[in-house]
């Protein structure tokens, strides 16, 4: 049977396991031989990043095709009014393609939120805020372009779900073996 690891990728870890001079790697936290991403999350992302054993569902799982619902916690510089978040809902033009329809809603503060290392910068003048966001496709830096594109620049990006596994019980730096009945729903 496949293994899948589930994992709460700190920010500045790099999606990898080879060695890099500049960040810590996925080496530096799962002690596992012989599984590899399936995706990515940028450095300075956080959040739910999926791990197997099986390199064809490792490609299914990160082909876009698959389309497994992604779901993101973005806070943002300023407060989103109606019509930014339904541009995000409509799709947005980036220039180089256009997002599919995302659901964007304004959400709380997430909780149970851990601290960041280094701390988000934040303006005396401008308030934060938090978005929801689930995308069914994940091209590079694309919650960053969208949120920027739309006139509020993410500042902390967090994915909590991949269909349906989620964070829950995970702090930055843990990871958890999928149980059978995930595998087998997955497969």
């Amino acid at each position: 049977m496949s293994r899948i690891i589930l994992f709460n990728k700190p920010y500045g870890v790099i999606c990898q396991f080879s060695p890099d001079d500049k960040h810590p790697t996925l080496k530096d936290y799962i002690p596992i031989p012989d599984i590899y991403p399936a995706g990515r999350l940028d450095t300075d992302s956080e959040g739910l990043l999926i791990l197997t054993d099986d390199g064809a569902l490792q490609h299914r799982l990160a082909h876009p095709s698959q389309k497994l619902p992604k779901t993101y916690w973005v806070q943002v510089e300023g407060i989103p009014d109606s019509a930014a978040l339904q541009a995000l809902q409509s799709g947005v033009d980036l220039g180089d393609f256009v997002t599919l329809p995302a659901q964007a809603r304004s959400i709380s503060e997430p909780a149970n939120l851990w601290t960041r290392n280094p701390p988000i910068r934040e303006r005396k003048n401008i308030p934060t805020s938090w978005v929801g966001l689930v995308l069914k496709e994940g091209k590079n830096r694309q919650v960053r372009r969208m949120t920027a594109k739309i006139g509020y620049p993410t500042l902390r990006l967090i994915r909590s779900q991949i269909g349906w596994f989620t964070l829950t019980g995970l702090m930055p730096g843990e990871y958890r073996e999928a149980t059978a009945t995930e595998v087998a729903a997955l497969i």
